[in-house]
């Protein structure tokens, strides 16, 4: 046999040998036993206490208060998603009192605006929207309806409100591109405003021809992308000047 060939033979073998005594020190005794994952790993899970209670070990205590959440907005949202896992309140409830976030950091992890949200749900810049104050003052958390609906786009669209605000479409009112169910305000992703579905809305004012201010930038309709509404490829709150 070639010296060469014995070589790689023994870097082989060394290398195998290697894998195999790894993998035993490596990878644990039960894994493998029972599919792919560490069997020993579920009675270690098994054995840990258990720490959140259920929204259903709530409701016989708190009745009122859970049949006011059922109703509401956060009817959905559990009770230790704010008040933290409670099975040892139910336990001994004067020795653990559940926590009540107080603060205003706590609301915006959800209620921050995040433009990956669903249409609709209620966001707020938390560092423009009533900054003094924690957002339990005015929202209750059981029934979070505003104390009043807001009064300008921009209390919950405030992203969208300042990005406009240095566009070319700074002086448009939002009613300009979209209808707005005055319940909106209230309900808003149940009733949400419309926005432009033909090449011809945004022609108004900037196809050619069009009766709109003269330094408005004109395109012909025809021929400009044809196959395409106007916003899918301009952004309508910030579109390029040219």
């Amino acid at each position: 046999m070639p010296q060469q060939v014995r070589r790689l033979g023994i870097v082989f073998a060394v290398l195998v040998v290697g894998l195999i005594i790894a993998r035993r020190l490596l990878i644990p005794a039960t894994f493998g036993e029972r599919g792919h994952y560490r069997f020993a790993a579920v009675s270690t899970i098994a054995a840990l206490p258990t720490r959140y209670a259920g929204h259903d070990a709530c409701e016989p205590c708190h009745v009122p208060i859970v049949d006011k959440k059922g109703a509401s907005y956060h009817r959905g949202v559990a009770c230790e998603v704010c008040h933290g896992p409670q099975a040892e309140h139910v336990v001994d409830p004067i020795a653990h009192k559940p926590p009540a976030p107080r603060t205003r950091a706590y609301c915006p992890l959800c209620h921050g605006y995040n433009p990956s949200r669903p249409t609709g749900f209620p966001q707020i810049d938390p560092v423009l929207h009533n900054p003094v104050r924690p957002c339990i003052t005015c929202h209750d958390p059981h029934d979070p309806t505003p104390p009043h609906p807001p009064e300008s786009c921009a209390a919950c669209h405030g992203e969208i409100a300042r990005t406009k605000a240095v566009s070319p479409h700074a002086q448009l009112p939002c009613t300009q591109c979209h209808e707005v169910d005055r319940r909106h305000n209230v309900s808003p992703r149940q009733l949400r405003p419309t926005k432009p579905t033909t090449r011809a809305f945004c022609g108004q004012c900037h196809a050619e021809g069009a009766s709109s201010a003269p330094e408005i930038p004109r395109v012909d309709l025809a021929t400009h992308n044809p196959g395409y509404v106007c916003w899918q490829c301009h952004y309508p709150h910030h579109p390029e000047a040219r």
